[in-house]
């Protein structure tokens, strides 16, 4: 698409419904490479992302069928272990199989998201980590190049909670000997989510949805089938949306336990939400006020919402 044409000045009405959350998809299409078999995942978002994610996932070996929001991912021959820089470059989520083939094939080559030109690495946090495990990491050329005999369980602190690092390691941990913990761990959905699908798959897990997460390694997993939760940051896009256009509307398939910090700021401002468990109904009467907000890690204020929260105080400023 070249040319996108918008007529606004039109309120929004209706009902519309939440996708699935991509940065909960990509880690746990990474994980299926912890075991070998036949995988269903269900309320997969039609995203760019995801089809990368499905194409590396191919390479590695695995096979991907994708169809109407559902996926079969079959791990079976995994036989490449590899994340090329063709697809790290387009999509930085590919370093999540990093942990996965380190902690079930002993091995993995991944490429730095900026290739050999990396200057200060953004994947610190996830290289420190899986060599802590046990892991013998060197950089060659631009790639990631892990080798183990087997990992072992360790303590692990985060400087802050990274969410990717999070993922990635717990991915790792959950095949390594004996007890890995988790310091100052994110605490996002996303996290939360990928945490319940590792224990579907045999994984033991405690403290999930808490900043300290304690893993005992088991020797095996097994397939698991998993639903997506819905996109948090979409859901508040859309609410969002209504309050702008001075509409009425519905946001349906969401959880509006994960971002309650945002609906407690948009009430703070006079907006009409009634809150449901998987719903938010939005009217706007247009009295919004101006306010203030600070982002913060999870569950404060998310980041990725200040342009949304931004546009929304230039109606209620007059800006």
């Amino acid at each position: 698409m070249d040319m996108l044409m918008v007529e606004g000045g039109i309120p929004l009405s209706g009902s519309i419904k939440v996708s699935g959350s991509k940065n909960a998809t990509l880690p746990i299409m990474a994980a299926t490479l912890l075991t070998k078999g036949k995988f269903k995942i269900k309320n997969v978002p039609d995203l760019r992302d995801v089809k990368t994610m499905a194409h590396l996932l191919r390479i590695i070996g695995a096979k991907v069928d994708y169809d109407s929001h559902e996926m079969e991912i079959d791990t079976s021959n995994i036989s490449y272990l590899e994340a090329p820089y063709e697809l790290v470059k387009t999509m930085r989520a590919s370093i999540y199989v990093l942990g996965p083939l380190v902690a079930h094939f002993g091995q993995a080559k991944v490429s730095l998201p900026g290739g050999c030109a990396w200057g200060p690495r953004p994947v610190d946090f996830h290289l420190k980590g899986i060599e802590k495990l046990g892991a013998k990491v060197d950089l060659d050329k631009g790639y990631i190049i892990a080798k183990t005999s087997g990992l072992k369980g360790t303590t692990l602190s985060f400087d802050i909670p990274s969410v990717g690092a999070t993922g990635n390691l717990l991915m790792a941990a959950v095949l390594a000997e004996g007890e890995t913990v988790f310091e100052n761990a994110a605490r996002e959905p996303e996290i939360t989510a990928l945490a319940e699908f590792l224990i579907k798959m045999g994984a033991d897990i405690q403290g999930i949805g808490t900043s300290h997460l304690v893993v005992k390694g088991v020797k095996e997993l097994h397939p698991a089938d998993v639903e997506i939760i819905p996109d948090r940051i979409e859901a508040i896009t859309y609410i969002i949306a209504g309050l702008i256009t001075k509409g009425e509307l519905q946001v349906t398939h969401c959880n509006p336990s994960h971002f309650s910090k945002v609906v407690e700021k948009l009430k703070d401002v006079g907006a009409h939400l009634e809150v449901g468990n998987d719903f938010i109904n939005v009217k706007s009467n247009g009295e919004i006020k101006p306010g203030n907000v600070e982002t913060g890690v999870y569950p404060g204020f998310p980041t990725d919402v200040q342009a949304q929260w931004t546009t929304l105080m230039c109606m209620a400023t007059g800006s």
